[in-house]
């Protein structure tokens, strides 16, 4: 039985945190967060409606472009939902099962999108590698599969350890380390056993997230092959340049979760802004730099959003234009 001060998980209510010893300047600190956001939010929803209308963008590098500004916009909703509330002083508490369902929300998202840039990455090696058989071995059928089985995969595979947390107590204090819900932050305060949690959240990372990783790298180590043999060396610049917004989507989402993994795991006493700003880097850069990114890099989606942006109405009719062609 559990002692008197501890409590069932379905029961606790924990208390998120803002920024430590900053509290008096909370609505000021969620000026800049709430601009990051609306750019996010603005530039992936721009994304999608570039690619949903123009039909010059219907090919399968696009598709997939549209899954990640999904799935970036999916990992940053639920966690700047409860940041606002903490930082408007609206409320710190939380009850365990929205917790449950945010945490979910946040890993499904993040192993997902790993998933879409490892699916990325052999759009671009079927694009170099086997040009002529592009438009027939991704076809818009298996890039729907493959999108829905990303999401499955990195749903299923969070059920086992959400679902032992609902048989933990908590006795320890309920505050959590950041203004949203991670596992690896909830189970630091349970008063039970946790070494499945921590051994299968460990295991997880390295056959979804390490998996991915290799598959990137072994796309691109054939990229590279295949590049090298181009004759011209504008040719091999021009493949290359294919690849930049890529590379950049991938160390922007892999770089930050391994600086936060590395912080829970190995600097554990360290101060707890460390903490809170690699989280909110890691959840936060992704969703406003990807679009920048593709926005820079992609003439097409530079001038999508250009026209979106300074003329909606000639926009769209370039775009039924070229849809008559």
């Amino acid at each position: 039985m559990a002692t008197s001060n501890a409590s069932s998980a379905l029961s606790s209510t924990f208390y998120l945190t803002g920024i430590p010893g900053y509290e008096e300047f909370h609505h000021w600190i969620s000026v800049p967060f709430c601009l990051l956001y609306l750019v996010g939010v603005m530039g992936n929803c721009g994304i999608l409606h570039i690619v949903r209308t123009d039909p010059r963008l219907h090919e399968p590098m696009y598709y997939f472009l549209a899954m990640l500004s999904l799935t970036d916009m999916g990992m940053s909703l639920s966690p700047m939902i409860t940041l606002f509330r903490v930082l408007w002083s609206i409320s710190r508490e939380i009850q365990f099962n929205v917790c449950v369902v945010q945490m979910f929300l946040i890993h499904t998202f993040s192993l997902t999108e790993s998933s879409v840039l490892l699916a990325m990455a052999l759009d671009r090696y079927v694009a170099i590698c086997h040009p002529l058989r592009y438009a027939t071995i991704l076809t818009p059928t298996l890039i729907a599969k493959i999108g829905i089985a990303a999401l499955l995969r990195s749903a299923i595979a969070l059920i086992p350890v959400l679902v032992r947390l609902a048989f933990f107590t908590f006795c320890h204090s309920h505050v959590l380390s950041h203004s949203y819900c991670l596992h690896q932050d909830m189970i630091r305060l349970a008063c039970a056993d946790t070494k499945f949690n921590v051994i299968y959240g460990l295991v997880l990372i390295v056959m979804l997230w390490g998996l991915d990783s290799l598959g990137i790298l072994v796309s691109y180590a054939f990229i590279l092959h295949s590049v090298l043999k181009i004759a011209s060396r504008e040719g091999r610049l021009k493949a290359l340049n294919t690849c930049a917004s890529h590379i950049c989507a991938v160390l922007i989402l892999y770089v930050p979760m391994i600086g936060l993994s590395i912080v829970h795991r190995f600097a554990k006493h360290s101060s707890p802004l460390i903490h809170i700003f690699m989280a909110h880097i890691y959840l936060m850069v992704p969703p406003v730099l990807n679009p920048v990114i593709y926005s820079v890099k992609t003439e097409q989606i530079r001038q999508g959003l250009l026209h979106l942006l300074f003329h909606p109405k000639s926009s769209s009719v370039v775009i039924a234009m070229s849809s008559r062609k």
